[in-house]
């Protein structure tokens, strides 16, 4: 397995995708606009396949594996997003998949992977390791492991977000001055990193993560992997990992220029925002970056920047009660 992934290996990646999954657009809005002082593109992740980027990293995996590998199955670990991405590239290909998830995971998560055919393992987040439980099924059963993000063909999959980005930015003659994209354990932003800077050499890439969950942007400061507080609890379900993984921390090292952190509460405020003004339905997690945009956690007046909201996939009570608490 290489440890390197170049701009040829997402464009590859992309091209697997072709058909598959969603070009999803890029927005410009004008509520938004105004809130930031200058221009803001959003790359609504929430509109794709399964409602989140992750089945592009899932599909590029399982898509390249040899006929005895599908054969014997795929193993996974989600807190929601990664499953469902799994499952659905597990249906078109016809390869059952186990994905091993937390028993208090999104209700609508656990749902939609089951239905898509998925078999949902799950476990206890706070007291046991769900990458062990899953690669002792995996052993057990002569699986392949689908790791969540720390993967080169998970994290090319995961980069052609920031290829479009880039195509799309350029195709409306627009010169993007930084991009921030919701950070758990790095795929995302590492993968869109390689496309954006390979495409866009001047860009500022930004990391974001919900607070307590800072593990990537402590790391980017001290260069050592750092870990989460295990008491740590966050409303953003979907970037709860413990620490970034060695591959995407050693690519955003090289390519993030830092991170940013929000409250669970600019979080709820960012989910509002974007479903009153943008009419996006945005999951806690997916949120984040808007909320770094509008809570003024770095400077974007009189600049482009492009966001991600990288996933929709929300209880429909936990997302009533937030768009209807006071502000």
């Amino acid at each position: 397995m290489n440890d390197a992934i170049t701009i040829a290996d997402v464009e590859a990646a992309a091209a697997r995708l072709e058909g598959v999954v969603v070009r999803t657009p890029l927005l410009q809005n004008t509520e938004l606009d105004l809130a930031a002082g200058g221009r803001v593109l959003v790359k609504p992740e929430c509109f794709q396949r399964i409602g989140s980027f992750k089945i592009r990293g899932a599909y590029n995996l399982l898509r390249q594996l040899s006929p005895q590998q599908a054969k014997r199955g795929v193993v996974a670990w989600s807190s929601g997003n990664h499953a469902q991405g799994v499952a659905l590239a597990g249906k078109l290909l016809g390869i059952h998949c186990a994905i091993v998830m937390p028993e208090d995971a999104p209700r609508a998560k656990l749902e939609n992977t089951r239905g898509l055919g998925g078999e949902v393992i799950t476990y206890d987040r706070y007291h046991e390791d769900r990458e062990a439980i899953a690669r002792r099924l995996a052993a057990e059963r002569g699986a392949e492991v689908v790791p969540s993000f720390d993967h080169p063909d998970i994290i090319a999959g995961q980069g052609t977000v920031g290829l479009e980005i880039a195509e799309q930015s350029q195709s409306l003659g627009l010169a993007v001055d930084q991009v921030l994209i919701c950070c758990g354990g790095g795929g995302l932003t590492s993968g869109s990193a390689v496309a954006l800077k390979a495409r866009l050499p001047d860009v500022s890439i930004y990391a974001v993560e919900p607070a307590g969950f800072d593990d990537t942007m402590r790391s980017l400061q001290t260069g050592q992997r750092a870990r989460v507080d295990p008491e740590a609890r966050s409303i953003c379900d979907a970037l709860l990992t413990e620490s970034p993984g060695r591959l995407t921390f050693g690519l955003m090292q090289r390519l993030v220029a830092g991170g940013l952190v929000v409250t669970d509460q600019e979080v709820r405020a960012a989910m509002r925002f974007a479903f009153r003004n943008l009419k996006i339905v945005a999951e806690p997690g997916g949120a984040v970056a808007l909320a770094a945009v509008l809570s003024g956690k770095i400077d974007t007046a009189d600049k482009t920047t492009a966001i991600v909201i990288s996933g929709g996939n929300v209880d429909a009570e936990l997302f009533a009660s937030i768009q209807t608490e006071r502000t």
